[in-house]
């Protein structure tokens, strides 16, 4: 039953590492562009370009037509039995106390802040494949030392039970073996779970099941740079938004300034004969000011209300970038003790794998008890998972310097 354990988690190791369409971190990167959530960004960023287009449109001349019939009951001289008039208005605002401008930029900051958006969610996506991607790895290394342990504890199973049959050895010894490669199926068994709920992880982002091969890095980038993360480049365009709404509330308290041309065609049909009943047209130009004076403060609480929003939204930005400067900061010394953690790894390696070897060589001479090959073949493949560890966990601390100096992620990944 162990054996058959061993063979189908051999046979899923194998699966997993060398199915032919593998794909490298470059290449599911490519295909996270099919991710939902960045499907609905784009959405949202094309409505705010269609809202500009209505609002500059809005403010271009405008064409009315319209008409209508009456009759009336009692007819005089200027009002005939049935009147039908038919007109025609061209309108334009000349000047609406500054209004247009600044919805102008408030649209045109939500674009920019949409935009930034949608590149943030690419990143952001970019950034949680890379982790998977790099946990996958490491977590496919701790399976391989894993299967190692278990051959290796297999092995000694076999031996112990043959002393066993010929009396040189307990049966407790041999339970304890027996135990240990129990203990090590179970493991076993937890990581596989693991790798799987990274495959469902990766599928759930991009959108269709994926297989991983090795080999990708991350290229190594210290610099800070100048360049905002785009979340925060969004906040900013937001924060100047709010500007531009507000003093767009002033204009209530400015002149208004439209021009007004209408024709209109009568149709004029008198009962009486001693009535004019010739139709006429007629053509009003009308150059229109008006000018709201007094509205007991309500413009004025308006805009300070909007103009605190602003005040709120630009506190905010300055607390995303100085926590941002401050994430990044502690990014960089992260990066620094993962290079130091692998040089630990590399020596403890060694060293685990002369002690293990020398404590197998008496372990078989029967110099040392299982106990302490059980601890020396332990602390071998936990030095070797710890290394794997240590070197993916390197390259997700080289992505995250990136992500959060504000870089494209993609054009790092080798």
């Amino acid at each position: 039953m162990i054996k058959n354990k061993i063979l189908k988690s051999t046979a899923l190791l194998f699966s997993l590492t060398s199915f032919s369409f593998a794909e490298d971190l470059s290449q599911l990167l490519e295909l996270s562009v099919n991710n939902k959530l960045l499907d609905a960004s784009k959405i949202a960023l094309e409505s705010k370009k269609l809202a500009y287009d209505s609002l500059k449109s809005s403010y271009l001349p405008s064409v009315t037509v319209g008409g209508k019939t009456q009759m009336t009951s009692k007819e005089t001289n200027s009002t005939p039995e049935n009147l039908s008039t038919i007109y025609g208005t061209i309108s334009y605002t000349i000047y609406d106390g500054g209004k247009r401008e600044n919805s102008y930029e408030s649209h045109e900051n939500s674009i920019n802040s949409a935009n930034s958006n949608v590149e943030y969610l690419k990143n952001q996506i970019a950034f949680q494949i890379i982790n998977n991607y790099y946990t996958y790895l490491s977590l496919l290394s701790q399976k391989e030392a894993k299967l190692q342990e278990i051959e290796q504890l297999k092995a000694q199973q076999i031996r112990l039970e043959a002393f066993l049959d010929v009396g040189s050895t307990t049966t407790d010894e041999v339970q304890k073996i027996v135990s240990r490669v129990e203990s090590s199926n179970v493991e076993l068994s937890e990581i596989d779970l693991n790798i799987e709920t990274i495959l469902h992880n990766l599928e759930y982002i991009i959108g269709k099941p994926v297989s991983i091969s090795k080999g990708s890095k991350i290229e190594e980038n210290l610099e800070k740079g100048d360049a905002l993360k785009a979340d925060i480049k969004a906040l900013e365009y937001d924060t100047q938004a709010l500007l531009s709404n507000a003093k767009a509330k002033k204009g209530d308290n400015l002149p208004m300034l439209s021009l007004n041309n209408t024709v209109t065609k009568y149709d004029l049909n008198y009962d009486s004969k001693n009535f004019n009943s010739d139709d006429y047209e007629q053509n009003v130009v009308s150059l229109n000011l008006s000018w709201k004076i007094f509205d007991f403060e309500a413009t004025n609480k308006s805009y300070e209300s909007a103009y605190k929003n602003y005040l709120a939204s630009k506190s905010q930005l300055e607390y995303e970038k100085n926590k941002n400067d401050v994430d990044l900061n502690l990014a960089i010394r992260a990066y620094k003790i993962s290079k130091q953690k692998i040089s630990s790894a590399n020596l403890s390696l060694n060293a685990a794998n002369s002690t293990y070897e020398a404590v197998k060589t008496k372990y078989q001479n029967g110099l040392v008890d299982n106990i302490s090959y059980l601890e020396a073949l332990s602390e071998k493949f936990n030095a070797q998972s710890l290394l794997a560890s240590a070197t993916y966990d390197l390259e997700i601390k080289k992505a995250n310097i990136i992500y959060l100096s504000g870089k494209n992620l993609e054009e790092y990944v080798k």
